[in-house]
């Protein structure tokens, strides 16, 4: 990793930078950087001598190698490479109709080994630093801009454990809010339950959401589906999610990757229910059917077991929603990001129903 790249320093720091020059200069730079999401060489209300020293002495820390364009235009992927060349890394930027999505990496790979996660399949190199994390966003919001639109939430669902870099993230989420002014309610932090950095967000400054990728509600499925449950099981989990929410008051969101067979009978469905009625009314819980990655042997659920599985857990009274997939031909989906490798579509087996 290099000593400092371009959005790792602060606005201090960056005055230091600039010690010697007009103050107004690092008003210049920052919007620059943070509103116009220029690149140095380009922000042309600076001498070009001054763009030319800080792009030599803070260098990009994202090469694109390539992006990929949905169908229908509205989602965008982004292979990077980090400057040392080596450590590839994906952002997906999703346009809605009524918003704009970036999803963030916090790792190259990933070390939690969920094998139906591309990125858990491909393992770990290396965590991201501030600035490689809010680069994505402003490159991704520089491409946004490109097609009149704004980046309006930020989801840290990309490559990695985002509890697992607890203070990059942090760092990154301080300059996202305070600096790009995105507001800490359309920002989220997705876990797979490390229970401690948990704890550790929900007394952090600012209200940012969590949403736990939760998958199965009994250790023995989960510890075969997410093996972090072997260290922080269900119990430990949902004390950290009842903690979280006496000192946000605010709405967890539970993540389930329907698996054909696997995870999405009508006695997960009422496991599922009898966790989130134990948080109720702040859980939701968001059905994502399971996205095809190579290392992965069974598809996901089907759209009528998609649609039952979400009536079971109506009927109980639990909140519920179907993701809609974005992304899936070009391997930017859910569960997808592989850094660069293709995810074809595995070849089924025969589902063991647990109805």
């Amino acid at each position: 990793m290099i000593d400092r790249s371009l959005h790792d320093p602060d606005r201090d720091e960056l005055a230091g930078l600039l010690d010697g020059e007009p103050r107004y200069r690092i008003d210049q730079l920052w919007q620059g950087l943070y509103r116009d999401f220029l690149p140095p060489e380009e922000i042309t209300t600076l001498p070009a001598a001054l763009r030319a020293r800080i792009a030599g002495e803070l260098p990009q820390s994202l090469v694109e190698m390539r992006r990929s364009v949905s169908e229908d235009g509205a989602t965008v992927k982004f292979l990077w490479n980090l400057v040392e060349g080596n450590h590839p890394i994906e952002t997906v930027l999703m346009h809605y109709d009524e918003r704009s999505t970036v999803c963030v990496s916090t790792q190259a790979g990933c070390a939690m080994g969920c094998g139906f996660c591309a990125t858990g399949q491909a393992g770990f190199a290396r965590h991201l630093g501030v600035g490689e994390i809010v680069e994505q966003v402003v490159r991704s919001a520089r491409e946004a801009r490109r097609v009149d639109r704004r980046i309006d939430n930020i989801v840290f669902m990309g490559m990695g454990e985002p509890l697992a870099n607890r203070e990059p993230l942090w760092g990154a989420i301080e300059r996202i809010h305070g600096d790009i002014g995105i507001s800490a309610r359309h920002i989220t932090v997705s876990t797979v339950g490390i229970v401690p950095g948990i704890t550790w967000l929900a007394r952090q400054p600012l209200p940012v959401n969590l949403a736990v990728s939760l998958h199965a509600a009994n250790d023995r499925l989960r510890d075969d589906l997410v093996p972090i449950n072997r260290r922080h099981d269900l119990v430990s989990l949902m004390a950290a999610c009842r903690d979280y929410l006496t000192v946000r008051n605010r709405r967890i969101t539970f993540e389930w990757a329907l698996i054909d067979g696997t995870n999405d009978s009508r006695r997960d469905a009422d496991e599922l229910a009898d966790l989130c009625l134990g948080l109720a009314p702040a859980a939701h819980v968001n059905i994502i059917p399971l996205n095809p990655t190579p290392g992965w042997p069974t598809l996901g659920s089907p759209p009528a077991r998609v649609a039952a599985f979400r009536s079971w857990l109506a009927a109980r009274g639990v909140n519920a929603t179907v993701r809609r997939n974005r992304g899936t031909e070009i391997d930017a989906a859910c569960g997808q990001l592989a850094a660069g490798q293709p995810v074809a579509p595995p070849s089924p087996r025969t589902p063991s129903q647990r109805d």
